[in-house]
């Protein structure tokens, strides 16, 4: 009788233990979504990484830094775009196709891919090699194949991809004569100019919805200088902060009429960033002091973001949150960072 009453005492406390020892998180879903993540971990040096429901892979051995900027699911297939330095240091640009690194550079010149978009058997990625001017040249890779949206003369770079039908649109920035950043969208290789190129801008994300296109990024404030998270809808903007705090909107994600962007905003005191999510333009604070927002993805009425914040010992930490609230997510104890998030 004695061993029966232990035995049930014992199974009581292990419950309460599990149910209460991670109370504040939540486990990213199994089962009907699978959560995956691409970023890298400090780990002597840089290695690129994916998650799939919070458990990491690595990508690259350690011999060299690298990072997995973005990752994109398509049917059984998992793919992650970034970067590995080579033996001279150089940045390689390359794709990891179920964990295989297939390099899209020679390595003779600096490349980094920022994100990737795949259609059936097509693989589109954009990012920047530098030409033979010294410049960052804008540039999409279809299926390893490089087109140049840019012409060299001035620094560009293709930030964020979105395959709609046969139409392919990126979203970057790209340099002006007075060496002002500008906001740039290109559809097809065309290019349109989101802002008119007096201040710094960037546009960082687009998301097509219908006919509807959508761009997130930021542009700095006539007065202050300081950037203003914006989204632009068919190119015309609408700003997500005031002015009055650095802030940027770093993914934009769209379903239906709701419109969702990750970024972050300057806290008022300390001035360090806070990771913040809007939807339809009203902010939700998400993140603590030096935290940042970097991906938004919406799963039926789940929200799913990805982003860094301040871990135990000070430095810079990949965080996964889950409708708001901080997930549990296996990262490196001294550095790592979440760029992208997607779910299947």
């Amino acid at each position: 009788m004695n061993k029966i009453i232990l035995s049930i005492a014992l199974s009581v406390m292990i419950s309460f233990f599990f149910t209460n020892c991670n109370k504040n998180e939540v486990k990213a879903p199994v089962g009907p979504k699978i959560v995956y993540a691409a970023g890298s971990q400090y780990i002597g040096r840089d290695v690129a990484t994916v998650w799939k429901d919070s458990v990491a892979t690595t990508l690259t051995d350690g011999t060299s830094n690298a990072s997995g900027n973005s990752v994109f699911v398509s049917g059984s297939d998992v793919y992650v775009a970034g970067y590995e330095q080579n033996n001279s240091g150089s940045e390689v640009a390359k794709i990891w196709k179920n964990g295989t690194a297939t390099a899209l550079t020679d390595g003779t010149l600096d490349a980094i891919l920022y994100s990737v978009y795949a259609v059936g058997v097509n693989v589109y990625a954009t990012g920047f090699e530098i030409g033979s001017s010294g410049n960052q040249v804008a540039k999409v890779w279809k299926n390893g194949t490089a087109t140049a949206l840019t012409d060299g003369t001035i620094g560009a770079t293709g930030r964020s991809i979105f395959v709609s039908g046969s139409d392919v649109y990126v979203a970057g920035t790209q340099f002006n004569a007075t060496g002002i950043w500008s906001a740039k969208l290109w559809k097809n290789g065309v290019a349109t100019s989101l802002t008119d190129g007096s201040r710094n801008a960037e546009a960082l994300s687009v998301f097509v919805s219908g006919t509807d296109v959508f761009v997130a990024g930021y542009e700095a404030s006539p007065g202050s200088g300081r950037s203003v998270a914006k989204i632009w809808k068919n190119g015309i903007a609408t700003t997500l902060t005031d002015g009055s705090r650095y802030a940027h909107g770093n993914s934009v994600f769209v379903v239906g009429s709701d419109v969702y962007v990750a970024g972050d905003e300057a806290d008022a005191a300390t001035s360090e960033s806070v990771a913040k999510l809007w939807k339809n333009g009203t902010a939700t604070v998400i993140g603590s002091l030096r935290s940042s927002a970097s991906s938004v993805f919406v799963s039926g009425t789940d929200v799913y973001v990805t982003g860094t914040a301040r871990n135990a010992v000070g430095n810079s930490g990949g965080k996964l949150w889950i409708n708001g609230t901080a997930a549990a997510l296996s990262v490196s104890p001294v550095a790592s960072e979440v760029k992208s998030v997607f779910v299947k």
